[in-house]
């Protein structure tokens, strides 16, 4: 059977009762429409729209903010008649039972009937039992001439509201989809959190009453037609607003759903598959997809906390196979995710403004449970993603650079690290090698020393041995350290010999060097031949009244460090007399135990 709806059509039938209706029928602001279905893709749209125009009749459609396409019949001109519709139809099965009524307010252009669409066959709304009943007699033809009487305006009253009875009767008509499509409304604003099952129990009814209670409605923990509608309504109003999709990128070999009236494809960029705001959303969202083992989920881990889309305050969590990467500011969030599975890391990361912190809340969920991956993945970068730089790794993300950065070294099995105390004086975070958190433990400001611990114990590959001997005159030295800052994810390490056993002003806890040093050497280990640690690179000395040659230098001697770590209650080795440690060891030894030492502001 084909339907039209023309609004009010049944109830001009009824003789005077029109004037009861007039006043709403010529206010195009109370216009309604039952809303039936919505499509993203604008060909499907007009597609279904002739299907259910040649069935129904009176079919309208329209695009939305989100640039999703609704099907609505009508428009009415009351919601009273839109209501009355859409029963009837819900009742024969024609429309889905989640139609509902809608204002309009969101429907930009029309994008149906295009010029020339044939109406459909028309039949009549039946009035409401109610208003009919209030219709009089025909007045007789005898008095048809007869002065009209005053119009007195009215506005129909709003289809009344079900009692519990029978709201309980329209919901056990509903099937398992309604049942279900109920529940994931609930879940999306909050208000359950069990598993969408369809059954109506003790976990659900809790949630019926919280949102009735918050609506402003009496919380009896049974949706009425009308509350359902509406819950409903606004749900997919939400969803409409984000423009959740499925999307599967073939390349990176990852399915997943992401709102995409906020964000649009950019670019691939090993190892991200970009995508940018849409306008003003400020939302992002990185695809993550590179070849790779352990070592490499391991850097991306590093390297990725270096990002301004990473802000420093969050959860940071590194497993074996995967790492979890939360960051919040006063302007920014984020949240990553990455899984390292047979050869193939893959993950996300999902980037916003504080102020889509509601709606985000409910996009993770939807962007964990729907993420996917299949075989392939974006090309690989040159080397290991531990080793490349990040200009190569990260281009054209923006990387938040630390205040500064110097040179530290493991001093124990637990990742207790030695460094200058000018490192870390003033850091409202302390990282060690970029990626772990870390403390002051004790600081010497005269020796210009300082004692970081991890937040969480580390298992360094190595840690320094202290030499006991006094260092020998002349003798060659091997200076590990950071030159160039944060720059390189590997130490420098530079030659020199020693040039003094004391300081230029006779100072018995320093070193003098002949070597050539940059800043972000400072804090680094100062090795002799056989490995072990003579001193602390301290830097060149302080003299406001003299230039003093680039290559003296000083450095914190062995003896007064070790002074100081059994002052501070920290435990420090010292290495054999008869050790011998090759070149080719030592450069390796070095760069297992010197760290980068970064301060964060």
């Amino acid at each position: 059977m084909k339907f039209r709806f023309g609004c009010c059509r049944g109830l001009a039938a009824s003789g005077s009762l029109v004037a009861l209706i007039s006043a709403s029928a010529v206010m195009a602001q109370d216009q309604r429409w039952v809303q039936v279905e919505a499509h993203r893709e604008l060909d499907m749209a007009l597609e279904r729209a002739e299907v259910l125009n040649q069935r129904l009749g009176n079919v309208s459609g329209f695009t939305l903010p989100s640039s999703w396409h609704a099907l609505s019949i009508g428009p009415f001109e009351s919601e009273l008649d839109a209501f009355s519709v859409r029963r009837q139809l819900r009742a024969e099965g024609a429309i889905p039972v989640d139609a509902f009524v809608s204002n309009g307010s969101d429907y930009l252009e029309q994008i149906f009937p295009r010029d020339g669409a044939a109406p459909g066959p028309v039949i009549e709304a039946q009035p409401p039992q109610d208003l009919a009943a209030l219709a009089p007699d025909p007045a007789p033809e005898a008095e048809a001439e007869a002065e009209p009487a005053p119009v007195v305006e009215a506005v129909p009253a709003p289809e009344p509201e079900e009692t519990l009875r029978q709201a309980q009767a329209s919901e056990n008509a509903l099937d398992r989809d309604a049942r279900a499509a109920i529940q994931t409304a609930l879940q999306w604003f909050g208000f359950y959190d069990l598993s969408i099952d369809a059954a109506f129990g003790p976990g659900t009814r809790r949630s019926m009453s919280a949102w009735q209670a918050a609506e402003g409605f009496e919380p009896t923990g049974v949706l009425t037609t009308r509350q359902r509608a509406q819950l409903l309504d606004a749900y997919r109003g939400e969803l409409a607003a984000l423009g959740m999709r499925n999307m599967r990128d073939d390349l990176a070999g990852i399915s997943i759903d992401l709102p995409m009236a906020l964000i649009e494809f950019d670019r691939h960029e090993t190892p991200f598959a970009r995508y940018k705001s849409r306008g003003d959303s400020g939302v992002q969202v990185l695809l993550i997809s590179q070849s790779g083992n352990q070592s490499a989920l391991f850097g991306l881990y590093e390297i990725m906390q270096t990002l301004e889309i990473v802000p420093l305050e969050g959860e940071r969590t590194r497993r074996q196979n995967s790492f979890l990467l939360t960051g919040q500011n006063d302007t920014l969030r984020s949240h990553t995710v990455a899984q390292l599975r047979d050869g193939a890391i893959k993950g996300y990361t999902l980037v916003w403004t504080p102020e889509r912190d509601a709606q985000m809340a409910r996009v993770l969920p939807m962007m964990e449970a729907s993420f996917e991956v299949f075989s392939g993945t974006l090309p690989d970068s040159a080397g290991q993603a531990s080793l490349v730089s990040r200009a190569d790794l990260l281009a054209g993300l923006a990387v938040r650079r630390p205040e500064r950065s110097r040179s530290g070294f493991y001093i124990d099995a637990t990742g207790t690290v030695l460094t200058s105390a000018e490192a870390v004086a003033q850091c409202e975070r302390i990282t060690i090698d970029e990626s772990y958190d870390a403390r002051v433990h004790a600081v010497d400001e005269t020796l210009g020393l300082a004692v970081l611990k991890p937040e969480t114990p580390l298992v360094p590959m190595a840690f320094a041995q202290f030499e006991e001997r006094l260092a020998n005159l002349g003798g060659e030295i091997t200076i590990s350290g950071f030159s160039f800052e944060d720059a390189m994810t590997r130490p420098v390490l530079t030659f020199g010999r020693v040039a003094d056993l004391g300081g230029l002003a006779g100072e018995t806890d320093r070193l003098r060097l002949s070597a050539e040093v940059r800043q972000g050497d400072l804090g680094g280990p100062v090795f002799g031949p056989n490995g072990a640690v003579l001193g602390l690179l301290s830097g060149a000395p302080q003299d406001g009244t003299r230039q003093l040659p680039s290559d003296v230098n000083y450095a914190i001697s062995s003896e007064a460090i070790r002074d100081f770590l059994a002052r501070s209650n920290v435990s420090s080795g010292t290495l054999r007399e008869d050790v011998v440690m090759p070149p080719e060891v030592l450069t390796r030894v070095a760069g297992d135990l010197t760290v980068l030492v970064s301060c964060w502001n």
